[in-house]
């Protein structure tokens, strides 16, 4: 999960308290990473969580894969990204979160315990607010079908929902802005980015 955007490795960050979150927006310093870690732990702090999006990608791979996409032709482009998309996908198995794991090990001398949510996280019992949100989805959902109108998705605005054209969304990836206010509220109570 979070493969390509960080929203819920941010969400999920904020909300369960992550001293630092790492996202693919924001590539992360391992080693800045491991300064927070060690702050928390000096200031008497006996743990730190760390939330970690199955895209986030260290600074030194990030530009690794900007260096390998210059020179190519379009061709030559086109394969090469190919290539590279088949890599981070690779690389973000959960065996990167055991490397960062065992780097922040070595960085700070503290043991790491690593947690992939996987099914937990996607098989979790519903929340009440889960439960009234699928409900006016699906009952907005239902009421465009009885009008006729087909060939949108039902996006939740405020108390309402609103109607939005598939040929809108589909094919396009909305990647967390870093100026969002939950990266700006994150930062606000001391969050690491390991930027």
């Amino acid at each position: 999960m979070g493969n390509k955007a960080g929203w819920l490795a941010l969400g999920a960050g904020i909300a369960g308290g992550a001293d630092v979150i790492l996202i693919p927006e924001i590539p992360y310093d391992v080693k800045q990473v491991a300064a927070a870690i060690m702050r928390r732990s000096h200031s008497g702090q006996g743990f730190s969580i760390v939330a970690v999006a199955e895209g986030a990608i260290s600074r030194e791979d990030a530009a690794k894969q900007a260096e390998g996409g210059k020179d190519k032709g379009k061709a030559g482009k086109k394969k090469e990204q190919k290539q590279q998309a088949q890599e981070r996908v690779a690389e973000s198995k959960p065996g990167n979160s055991q490397h960062l794991a065992q780097q922040l090990e070595e960085l700070t001398g503290l043991e790491s315990r690593l947690t992939i949510l996987g099914y937990l996280q996607r098989g979790g019992t519903p929340s009440a607010g889960d439960r009234l949100l699928a409900t006016r989805l699906g009952t907005a959902c239902a009421d465009l079908i009885n009008k006729g109108e087909f060939g949108v998705m039902v996006a939740a605005r405020g108390d309402g929902f609103k109607p939005v054209a598939l040929k809108d969304v589909v094919g396009k990836r909305k990647t967390v802005p870093l100026d969002h206010d939950w990266i700006k509220s994150a930062r606000s109570v001391h969050t690491c980015f390991g930027d």
